[in-house]
């Protein structure tokens, strides 16, 4: 697996059923799941803050460099 393109979390059991329950309910898959939950948020606090979603994600990423991840 390309460890560029893929990363792997680890969830709580519980977390872990939700998120089936919601994959079986919306039919899609985890991942795809997890991609919309991140997107939807990233939306939301985006326009809480009163910034584009553009603007918004490149200030994350920002921090995250900033911060020094190794992401």
């Amino acid at each position: 697996m390309d460890i560029n393109k893929w990363k792997s979390v680890a969830v709580t059991k519980e977390t872990h059923t939700l998120l089936t329950a919601l994959c079986n309910e919306k039919e899609r898959n985890p991942a795809r799941m997890i991609s919309k939950l991140v997107k939807d948020y990233t939306e939301f606090q985006a326009k809480k803050k009163g910034m584009s979603v553009e603007k918004y994600q490149t200030f994350l990423l920002s921090k995250l460099k900033k911060n020094g991840s190794k992401d």
